[in-house]
């Protein structure tokens, strides 16, 4: 089967340097800046922020994530976990958005990289002991080392080997998704050029959704697992 057009191709050099999921990565920053723009804007001219405008607008879809997210957290974390909401707001609004891509003809989702994800992983990996840091202190660390001492080598190669898995684990399984996903979506549409393809845009999309969500919903736990005092 022959490659399909992207329009990464049509780069000239030196911006053609730049990594494809990198590139894409990069497009995907500025759609959504140019989405909180447009956000911003409609708050400040609004003669109320709390009353949600009645036509479907970038406010209103907005809204509904943050308050999917927000309902998210509350139901994993607690109210106390709202001050964290930033990072899974941020880290949804950027997965969902960089699936999407991949439904574009010409783009390649920068979430079918397995480094973009890693990178998205580590950030997660990074922040949650962050939080766990900040709420416990140096405390955090018992964890590692189990309820008995005379067994703390052990214990802390187990915790040291689950919690590096972590990352790597959520970046195999959104690539593996979203590059299957995306595959599957340039081989069907390659092959039917109309009518089959729309189901799979559908199907698609499903999918772009419930990885960002599975990838958010993740990322919470470790945060809750990270900040509980009941270690």
């Amino acid at each position: 089967m022959e490659h399909p057009f992207t329009w990464y191709s049509l780069l000239p050099y030196p911006v053609s340097v730049i990594p494809q999921p990198n590139f894409t990565a990069l497009v995907v920053m500025m759609v959504i800046l140019a989405l909180a723009y447009c956000f911003r804007r409609s708050l400040l001219n609004a003669h109320d922020p709390v009353v949600p405008e009645e036509h479907l607008s970038v406010r209103n879809a907005l809204e509904l994530v943050v308050e999917l997210v927000v309902g998210l957290s509350d139901n994993i974390i607690g109210k106390r976990g709202r001050k964290y909401v930033p990072l899974f707001g941020s880290l949804f609004i950027f997965i969902l958005t960089a699936n999407f891509f991949g439904l574009i003809p010409g783009f390649s989702p920068p979430t079918s990289s397995f480094y973009s994800n890693l990178g998205l992983g580590l950030v997660v990996f990074v922040a949650y002991h962050c939080f766990g840091v900040r709420e416990h202190g140096l405390r955090y660390f018992k964890q590692f080392l189990g309820p008995m001492l005379f067994l703390a080598p052990l214990f802390v190669l187990i915790e040291l080997a689950s919690h590096l898995f972590r990352p790597i684990s959520l970046s195999i399984r959104l690539f593996g998704n979203m590059f299957g996903d995306h595959l599957v979506l340039e081989i069907f549409t390659d092959l039917t050029k109309i009518g089959v393809p729309v189901l799979f845009y559908i199907l698609g999309s499903l999918v772009s959704v419930i990885q960002a969500a599975v990838f958010t919903i993740l990322t919470m736990i470790y945060v809750a697992m990270a900040i509980s005092h009941e270690h």
